[in-house]
């Protein structure tokens, strides 16, 4: 019998995610999953894609805020509210949708461009902000959050497990940026799940996810590699 075995949230798009013992489930995905992110000069969203050293970034969630340091020097960091500072609304672009966003502070964008080397600015995406689903698998008039497209990511451990057994090298499940881990079923068994039922909340798997660059990129050291992209 299937299981949840892992929860993970990702509150800045494309920084280091967390591991929950439980998460709330809210309109657009988990509780303060990609409700921030980092954008260029010209309002498009930045990712691992682009700087591979943002996933040296790690997120802490604290009482009042996030905080946001460098896994390799933990001296690094900054403290941001859950509430930007700023009155400041832009429309950024992520993959071609605009989305409504609100600049966090000054003093967030001059950290993040300090530590990425880049000029970037750091976004939230308040609650008036609406970004629905791709109409071709949608399912209940759904939202997303700031995510690539669709507001949970599942992957089953036995998953994992099948594409090691074909690695020289194993991956972590880290590599593969999922919200919700399940175990007790057969390799692959989340690309078949339709409708499914976790403690009340109810689940529509409407398409299995792209294959992604960022899966092989090192999460702890930021090194690119080929796998598992090159795997049989």
């Amino acid at each position: 019998m299937l299981r949840v075995s892992e929860l993970y949230i990702y509150p800045i798009k494309s920084l280091g995610g967390i591991k929950l013992e439980k998460a709330l489930v809210t309109d657009r995905g988990f509780e303060y999953d990609r409700r921030w992110m980092l954008i260029d000069t010209n309002n498009r969203f930045i990712s691992q894609r682009e700087i591979a050293e943002i996933a040296l970034l790690q997120v802490e969630i604290l009482q009042n805020g996030l905080k946001i340091y460098h896994k390799i020097n933990q001296e690094i960091f900054i403290e941001i509210p859950f509430e930007p500072t700023t009155e400041e609304t832009i429309t950024a672009d992520i993959w071609d949708t605009p989305c409504e966003v609100q600049i966090v502070s000054d003093e967030a964008n001059t950290w993040f461009s300090k530590i990425l080397n880049t000029p970037c600015r750091l976004v939230y995406m308040p609650d008036s902000t609406r970004v629905k689903i791709d109409e071709r698998y949608d399912v209940n008039n759904g939202i997303t959050s700031l995510s690539d497209g669709y507001p949970i990511l599942m992957i089953s451990e036995e998953s994992l497990q099948e594409l090691n057994n074909r690695m020289n090298e194993p991956l972590p499940m880290n590599r593969f940026r999922p919200n919700l881990v399940c175990v007790g079923g057969n390799a692959f068994v989340e690309d078949t799940m339709r409708e499914f039922d976790i403690n009340g909340n109810r689940f529509f798997g409407v398409k299995p996810c792209a294959r992604c660059v960022m899966t092989t990129i090192n999460q702890q050291t930021s090194e690119k590699g080929k796998e598992p992209l090159f795997a049989a």
